[in-house]
């Protein structure tokens, strides 16, 4: 094998890592060698392809960059950019150049080594060895390309602090289970298989949460890589998913799939049961979340009845804390409702539910005071109602409400929601408002029948109602942002399922993907991917769907960005105005309708 010591690289190449001389048997013994074992006291490394960011030569036999970290570390490799040419999805060698991947290469790499994978094409992704030694084997064809290659970051992560705090089961390699009554166990953290290397592909792992009488359990994911897009958790591959409840058939609480920082997921119960199930060939780098034992909150926090909190011209503030624990509805008032508000009032509602629920709001009077040369488009520094929900781990402002026109429906994107009104003056002309709550598990979606075993997932047959109606969560109001529900239509044998679409407003351009950072609406014939029809977001006039069979999935995913009113759309089970012939008899059925000689004469034929 033939090494490469310090400057005798091509221009272009970056190491800040030491250069060695690797010995021993290589895939090919003609390979040149780039060793990266050190950062040089930075936090991150760099390398990148022959002559970057100019296209890289042709007819490279073989470089293999080999990251060597220490005993109880392993590797993470960030592409910044890649550009590799093959005209194979899968990055066929025949067809183009590619760059072959090892991510298990415990003890070096040579012929008889699998590798876990290729890259190619225009897809930068992040790779996480499963020990201390990854290994990039870079090949390109004889025909100069004009592809830029790659540039990435490498730095190694420690392992030893990365321990799941419950008890394994016996017998186990990744099922886990959690108890209050362990004292020590008030709070801790769990990971996902090998974290903070990738999991391995196949993995199938239990976490199993047990509180004490009068508490629940509450799980924020800080960090969940699995695989990155914007898929739908029910086409993905590898996902994480919560039942409210101590095992597997227990209700779904929620199901977690692409890349999320801090989700949060509180049970209604003493239980909490989390499966984390994969099967894609590129595994991503997992997750880390926490865990708390949380007493039950039954009572609210200076809240009088319909009145609203207390508040005075001697009091500037005030605050309310509603929990679904004391109470599934009731309403909340500005101080002093009906009666003008005072001055100088500032109070904080807040609302925390449990389960599936999510919380909405309804206002049925909103009068707050607004000068008369004040722009009604604006409501920053006047009086106002603003309504905040978690996003990443905090508190995100959604929207600003001002003047005498009620907001609509305001619903929550988890269990909690916080709104802030500001009455910095006072007139008797402006009354405050009146809000009801409720902490709702369907959504805000009255139709259909709810199913136990997605998070949001509304089932339609045609047994039930031949026609009828179905919404986004909180239509008309603006949707709730990281939601994915689903709506399954059942139709009869003979029957397809026609949607006309009357308002649609979701958030998005077309193509209504990951790359424009769009929410959309998602069509198929199957409960999987169906390629004939396009996403739908956008602003859109009304318009029909129709399905070319008996089974029809309609999905709905918002991000975490900005939101609309959603749709309101109308259903019919129609009656296949193009059924399939009747099956025509096989040859054999034709035989036997034609008499016992006759097919005793055809046997015949066919034994000899």
């Amino acid at each position: 094998m033939q090494a490469v010591k310090g400057m005798e690289i091509w221009a272009g190449f970056t190491v800040l890592g030491a250069l060695l001389v690797l010995s021993g048997d290589a895939v090919n013994p003609g390979c040149q060698c780039l060793i990266y074992s050190g950062t040089y006291g930075k936090e991150y490394g760099r390398f990148s392809s022959p002559d970057y960011p100019k296209p890289y030569p042709a007819g490279i036999d073989c470089i293999l960059y080999t990251f060597i970290a220490g005993s109880h570390e392993v590797i993470e490799l960030i592409f910044k950019d890649f550009d590799i040419f093959n005209t194979s999805p899968e990055c066929n060698s025949t067809e183009g150049d590619f760059l072959r991947v090892y991510l298990e290469a415990a003890g070096g790499v040579n012929e008889l080594t699998p590798w876990t994978g290729l890259l190619c094409g225009r897809r930068p992704r992040t790779l996480y060895s499963s020990g201390p030694l990854l290994v990039l084997e870079l090949h390109t064809s004889a025909q100069q390309r004009n592809s830029s290659g790659f540039l990435g970051t490498f730095r190694f992560l420690p392992t030893g602090k990365y321990r799941t705090t419950g008890e394994r089961v016996p017998g186990t390699s990744c099922d886990y289970e959690f108890s209050s009554d362990n004292s020590s166990l008030e709070k801790g953290r769990f990971y996902s298989p090998r974290y903070p290397s990738s999991y391995p592909k196949g993995s199938r792992c239990s976490y199993t949460f047990t509180a004490k009488r009068l508490e629940r359990v509450r799980v924020v994911f800080e960090e969940l890589n699995l695989q990155r897009g914007d898929t739908s958790c029910l086409l993905a591959d590898d996902i994480v998913r919560a039942h409210d409840g101590g095992g597997p058939l227990s209700p779904t609480l929620g199901v977690l799939c692409n890349d999320l920082t801090n989700a949060e997921l509180v049970s209604s119960g003493r239980q909490l049961h989390i499966q984390f199930t994969t099967s894609s060939e590129w595994p991503g780098h997992g997750f880390v979340a926490s865990f708390y034992f949380l007493p039950l909150q039954s009572h609210g926090s200076d809240y009088t009845a319909d009145f609203g909190p207390a508040a005075s011209a001697t009091r500037s503030s005030c605050d309310v804390k509603l929990s679904s624990d004391a109470g599934k509805n009731g309403s909340i008032t500005s101080p002093g409702f009906p009666a003008p508000y005072p001055p100088k009032s500032k109070c904080r509602y807040e609302f925390t539910g449990s389960g599936k629920e999510r919380v909405q709001l309804i206002f049925s009077d909103f009068s707050l005071y607004q000068p008369n040369d004040h722009n009604a488009k604006e409501c920053d520094s006047i009086d106002s109602v603003t309504v905040f929900v978690v996003i990443e781990g905090r508190m995100e402002k959604i929207d600003s409400y001002c003047g005498v026109t009620p907001p609509r429906p305001i619903m929550s994107n988890g269990p909690r929601l916080m709104i802030q009104f500001t009455g910095t003056y006072s007139s008797r002309h402006a009354r405050g408002f009146r809000a009801k709550y409720a902490f709702l598990q369907d959504f805000g979606i009255k139709s259909g029948e709810q199913a136990e075993d997605y998070p949001c997932g509304f089932r339609y047959r045609a047994g039930s109602r031949s026609s009828g109606h179905f919404q986004s969560p909180n239509y008309p109001g603006l949707y709730p942002r990281n939601t994915e529900c689903h709506y399954f239509f059942h139709g009869h044998d003979g029957q397809r399922i026609r949607i006309q679409f009357h308002d649609f407003d979701v958030e998005g351009v077309h193509p209504c993907d990951a790359g424009s950072a769009s929410d959309y609406v998602e069509f198929s014939n199957f409960m999987g991917l169906d390629r004939k029809y396009t996403r739908q977001c956008g602003q859109l006039t009304p318009f029909e769907v129709e399905s070319e069979r008996k089974f029809f999935r309609v999905t709905f995913r918002s991000n975490d960005r900005l939101d609309g009113t959603g749709f309101n759309a109308s259903f019919l089970f129609i009656e296949d105005p193009t059924p399939s012939p009747t099956p025509q008899p096989t040859s054999f059925a034709v035989v036997r309708a034609l008499g016992s000689s006759l097919w005793l004469l055809v046997i015949s034929f066919l034994v000899t």
